[in-house]
């Protein structure tokens, strides 16, 4: 299978890359900035925003599949006002072009569970039929991307669930728990982590699991479906970050930053990942799988 990934140099674009690359298909994608280290990949510093080059790199590289991974993926940073605009022509514009760009071709879009917005726990876990209500600009931008997905015609919608593992960026939450640990380890900083809100409860994926559902869908997705890449379980920051504790081996004392609270965060977010199964994709990576790797990275 030859398949294209925009931001193949970023968390996720990288990891599916290597996946795809290990399954023996022919990867290619876009990149803007820094040319990632990715052997064995054809790669092009292409903008979301250029159409025309977007048109060009696709139609000579003529993939079965392209996975759009490139984008704004920061909610806390959605809510800026001077960034606001960058979501609307990156995440929205963006997958416009894109779209049109693709020339038919199967695209899978990248959505979010954050597209659900605030929903009952005795609802959840959250299947694809519930209607979206989308609560930050980010989510806004998602949702918009997913009515451009389903007029195109040609499209998958992929709504995942937080992603965690290794190549993250560090102003995510459980990035920035294993730098400020690793910096504690090493004895760079004062044994005292700072953290905003660790009572919400999240449906974590491990990334290389989300890398094995992203190609299953280009695959095997349904042009005009919606799938969740979840695992069905829910776990708490403040649990993930006592796993973290464990794992590294630091003692740190807690304390609360009101900075780092979101101006809306929901208590829980759990998703049914019964339609991705019925493809045959299976979970095969534990959450404490997750948080070793991630800590591996870092210390």
């Amino acid at each position: 299978m030859r398949v294209f990934i925009t931001g193949i140099g970023g968390f996720v674009g990288s990891r599916l890359a290597r996946h795809l690359l290990e399954r023996g298909d022919r990867v290619s994608g876009t990149f803007i900035g820094p040319a990632p280290s990715l052997a064995g990949v054809e790669l092009h510093e292409v903008d979301l925003l250029d159409r025309e080059a977007l048109t060009r790199a696709i139609g000579e590289l003529d993939p079965d599949a392209i996975v759009n991974l490139a984008g704004l993926s920061s909610i806390g940073g959605s809510w800026k006002p001077a960034a606001m605009p960058n979501y609307f022509w990156v995440n929205l514009v963006g997958t416009e072009n894109l779209l049109a760009a693709a020339a038919g071709r199967k695209v899978i879009i990248a959505s979010s569970a954050d597209v659900y917005g605030e929903v009952p726990a005795a609802e959840q876990p959250i299947s694809e039929d519930r209607p979206v209500s989308p609560r930050s600009p980010y989510a806004l931008t998602k949702a918009a991307s997913e009515r451009l997905a389903f007029a195109s015609g040609h499209a998958v919608v992929a709504r995942s669930f937080n992603m965690i593992g290794p190549g993250q960026a560090p102003e995510f939450v459980l990035p920035s728990f294993a730098l400020q640990l690793a910096a504690i380890a090493r004895g760079e900083a004062e044994p005292v982590l700072r953290v905003g809100n660790l009572t919400a409860r999240r449906d974590f994926v491990h990334v290389d699991d989300g890398a094995e559902a992203y190609r299953l869908l280009a695959e095997k997705g349904e042009p005009g479906g919606v799938y969740n890449i979840a695992t069905g379980q829910a776990s708490s920051i403040e649990e993930i970050l006592h796993r973290l504790m464990a794992i590294s081996g630091v003692e740190a004392r807690i304390e609360i930053d009101q900075e780092k609270f979101r101006k809306a965060d929901f208590p829980l977010l759990t998703g049914d990942a019964s339609r991705l199964q019925e493809l045959g994709w299976e979970r095969s990576r534990t959450l404490d799988d997750a948080v070793r790797d991630l800590w591996r990275e870092h210390s």
